[in-house]
């Protein structure tokens, strides 16, 4: 297939007219249109407005999409233990499916093509079912909770474990490879110091499995763990073995100079959240700090019942805008640095190679946006045009690891309309009081 149109190769290459070839699962040629129809002449050629490489949701929760809205103003903990813990607890396998679909869907229509989804204690195998149908590029885990969890949701240390080993055989990087396993202790909270101590050594045992947690999203949080360690959220986590290159820390609102140069120097990996922050009243990220250190830092949405909405284009435009006026400096965090952010920084958290840009050998997730709206009138610079008046809705066209997923606007892989049905029917049933 060629792909036509104003190609935005990374956060430093624009190609005004320009295309990208592919075939198969790569990217074979990324030149100026004429060439790249002259050199290949026999290929379908799809014109669009802009294509630009998929971005990467680096930290989501696929399987609170049903929760989407409930609980509006209330504080992190309250929020976590009184309302979405006890839903998330509450749904069958069918209900999980449903939720795993509708967060994918609404996920490659607004241009995500590659996640990093923390799942939930039970049924997440079908989480993993329903990626590999909507075909979206993953790094996907169950949920463990062994301390001061909601009914539901504790279970026992060897039976989480157990659990995570059974799914890492059956999905890590099986088939096309475009699954991964993360295991995901979900915070040092509700997570005992041996199940995050075995988390990092069954980490250890499998290739290519890496670790996805939260941190430091909340004061109350850190002084829990303060208070039952005796060390601040990033230091605990550091001693029991969840730091490194192959760790996503999703958060880090609350870190000290110290946490930071942790974070750094073992190579740790921030997922910046900042519409959850935000909503929750969680804090600002210290992104720019983390940056300046040489930490990645990627993007994430959260889940939808504190977002509510998994639009990558709108993560972009509120992570920037959120780091300028909490420094009042309008230099912070400028559109390229955001866009990284969102494709290549978040492709290396996920722990995908050549995947994140559009170059020659990398791989084929890429997204086509139209512009002919008002919103996209002018265009006088196309990352900020992507950062700051760009929405998920004006993505056209979603292609991971070579397959079209979306064209013209159009789910090719599922029926859209019968997974929201679906949701709709099951949310209606939910029981959501606290």
């Amino acid at each position: 297939m060629l792909l036509s149109g104003t190609v935005i190769v990374d956060a430093d290459t624009v190609l005004h007219d320009g295309a990208i070839v592919v075939e198969d699962d790569r990217i074979v040629a990324v030149d100026d249109r004429t060439t790249c129809l002259e050199s290949y002449p026999e290929h379908e050629h799809h014109a669009l407005d802009l294509v630009a490489p998929g971005t990467v949701g680096a930290h989501v929760h696929s399987v609170q999409s049903l929760g989407r809205g409930i609980a509006d103003d209330t504080a992190l903990l309250e929020w976590l233990f009184e309302y979405v813990l006890p839903m998330e607890a509450s749904l069958s396998a069918e209900e999980m499916r449903a939720a795993a679909e509708l967060g994918y869907l609404e996920m490659i229509e607004s241009g995500t093509t590659t996640c990093v989804d923390h799942l939930s204690v039970s049924h997440a195998g079908e989480a993993f079912e329903a990626a590999r149908e909507l075909g979206i590029r993953g790094r996907l885990g169950k949920v463990m909770m062994d301390k001061d969890s909601p009914p539901g949701l504790l279970e026992e240390t060897d039976e989480a474990l157990a659990e995570s080993e059974r799914l890492i055989r059956r999905y890590h990087g099986v088939e096309d490879g475009r699954i991964r396993y993360a295991l995901t202790p979900r915070f040092a909270v509700s997570c005992t110091e041996t199940c995050l101590r075995e988390t990092r050594e069954l980490a250890d045992a499998y290739d290519g499995v890496t670790i996805h947690t939260h941190a430091s999203e909340n004061r109350d949080e850190v002084a829990t763990v303060e208070d039952e360690t005796g060390k601040r959220n990033i230091h605990w986590l550091d001693e029991v073995g969840l730091t490194g290159e192959d760790v996503v820390l999703a958060h880090c609102v609350w870190t000290d100079d110290s946490e930071r140069e942790v974070l750094a120097e073992t190579g740790t990996h921030v997922t910046y959240c900042p519409s959850s922050n935000m909503k929750l009243a969680s804090g600002v990220a210290p992104v720019d700090d983390y940056l300046e250190r040489g930490i990645n830092v990627a993007l994430g949405n959260d889940g939808p019942p504190c977002n509510n909405t998994l639009d990558p284009f709108t993560e972009m435009r509120q992570a920037s805008l959120l780091q300028k006026v909490d420094r009042l400096e309008p230099q912070a965090l400028p559109a390229k640095t955001v866009f990284e952010m969102a494709t290549i920084n978040g492709a290396k958290a996920a722990g995908f190679e050549r995947v994140g840009a559009l170059r020659e050998g990398w791989k084929a997730d890429i997204i086509g946006l139209e512009t002919d709206v008002t919103r996209g009138t002018p265009i006088h610079d196309v990352h900020s045009h992507l950062v700051f008046a760009a929405r998920g809705d004006d993505v056209q066209f979603t292609m991971v690891d070579g397959d079209v997923l979306v064209r013209d606007g159009d789910v090719l892989v599922a029926d859209a309309e019968s997974i929201r049905e679906r949701a709709r029917e099951f949310a209606a049933d939910l029981d959501i009081d606290p």
